[in-house]
């Protein structure tokens, strides 16, 4: 009688084409909740979802324990589950960028995943889903675009 071959999940392989295969995804753009007693999407139609969109992949890897509306939460749980900041660029790393402003006078962080070659992947607001893009956004009289404030890594994706 013959046995089954032994199946070994390879996390990071299966992580990184997740991440991939989400560009264009319509999945993150809308977040509910009761603001002021009243339903509002917090996530603007899409414009507001790149810490939906990394902290959901995160969770369903199970690299953190819950999905995220804003960047600060996500780095909150990222920092419990065992993400640490490294200083070199990493496939499948967690990028964080600058803040930014944004046309209603707020100011926001952004986050996203380095997918390598200088590429990332991040919701854009402007086509409100995932795209792939330059880490720094490419770059204005010489100096990056968006300057990337931190870069996260967790142990669990350095095992094949």
């Amino acid at each position: 009688m013959r046995s089954k071959p032994r199946i070994k999940i390879l996390l990071k392989d299966s992580y990184l084409q997740f991440i991939k295969n989400s560009v264009g995804s319509k999945s993150w753009r809308n977040f509910y909740a009761l603001v002021g007693g009243r339903k509002k999407d917090i996530m603007q139609d899409g414009e507001l979802s790149c810490a939906s969109f990394v902290s959901s992949v995160l969770l369903m890897f199970d690299l953190i324990k819950k999905r995220h509306a804003t960047v600060q939460g996500t780095i909150k749980d990222m920092k419990e589950s065992g993400w640490y900041e490294i200083k070199e660029l990493k496939r499948g790393a967690i990028l964080i960028w600058e803040k930014r402003d944004f046309p209603e006078g707020s100011k926001h962080f952004h986050i996203g995943f380095a997918v390598g070659k200088k590429k990332a992947i991040s919701n854009s607001h402007k086509h409100k889903s995932p795209q792939v893009h330059h880490i720094t956004y490419g770059a204005k009289n010489n100096k990056p675009a968006r300057k990337i404030e931190k870069i996260f890594w967790h142990k669990k994706l350095d095992k094949l």
